[in-house]
């Protein structure tokens, strides 16, 4: 982990692992929907609306990982000083709301005609809005520490402290009465049939590399800022010395 804490080395590693992220992304999220969408026969219960399922999951999967990526990065951070850290918390936070929201809107999309409303207030949408707060004001908090140059320690705490929620969510359906179906993947089996698992296993693939991918965009991006304020403050601090010399 330490290796690439040289922003030199990220970027020769990112400036070619982005591309091919972004690009089998593509593919397989595409390839997957096109299956699920055209291929895939409807379900006998839920009938078309089962197809929205193909971005629901991994959109949900990917909000939650989201802030699991934050969280980490964050513990990352303050545990080792990683200095690379607390740039990939930053750009894991507005993929990860993204992802969240679309899960939140695919969601009420399928739960109109399935339980005849937009919304409940049942623990595993509740806890999921609660989640997009939480990145909305992780994103607002590291915005204003990175503008001030107050100490990034605060974000990363926040971070952390939001990860209580992921739990939360991943067993909201199992504690709760709720109209909310239960997990239909668990570890070792599954309750979907393989003819809706297989597309649905490779768009979440799909959408994760395309996740992976956007964030390292956004880390590169980052760097490089600070790279150029960086070279901006020294030219500033040489400016002085140099007028001086001028007049002399």
């Amino acid at each position: 982990m330490h290796g690439f804490a040289n922003p030199t080395r990220f970027l020769s590693l990112a400036s070619w692992l982005t591309p091919l992220l972004l690009a089998l992304g593509l593919i397989l999220t595409a390839g997957a929907l096109a299956w699920g969408y055209f291929v895939v026969p409807p379900d006998r219960l839920m009938g078309e609306t089962v197809r929205i399922l193909f971005v629901h999951v991994p959109a949900a999967w990917l909000g939650m990982g989201g802030w699991a990526a934050i969280a980490v990065s964050s513990l990352a951070f303050l545990v080792w000083r990683h200095p690379l850290a607390n740039l990939a918390a930053r750009a894991a936070a507005v993929p990860g709301l993204v992802f969240t929201a679309i899960c939140l809107v695919t969601g009420s999309i399928w739960g109109r005609p399935t339980w005849g409303t937009w919304w409940v207030w049942d623990g595993r949408l509740t806890s999921m809005l609660v989640l997009l707060f939480l990145y909305f004001g992780y994103i607002a908090l590291s915005g204003a520490v990175a503008r001030e140059g107050a100490s990034a320690r605060i974000p990363a705490i926040f971070g952390l402290v939001g990860a209580v929620n992921i739990p939360i969510i991943n067993r909201s359906v199992v504690w709760w009465n709720s109209l909310h179906q239960p997990p239909s993947i668990t570890m070792g089996k599954s309750a979907i049939d393989a003819e809706f698992l297989v597309p649905l296993l490779v768009a979440t693939v799909g959408f994760s590399l395309l996740f992976a991918g956007v964030v390292l965009v956004r880390m590169r991006t980052m760097l490089a800022q600070v790279q150029v304020e960086a070279r901006l403050r020294r030219r500033a601090q040489r400016a002085p010395s140099d007028l001086e010399a001028g007049a002399t």
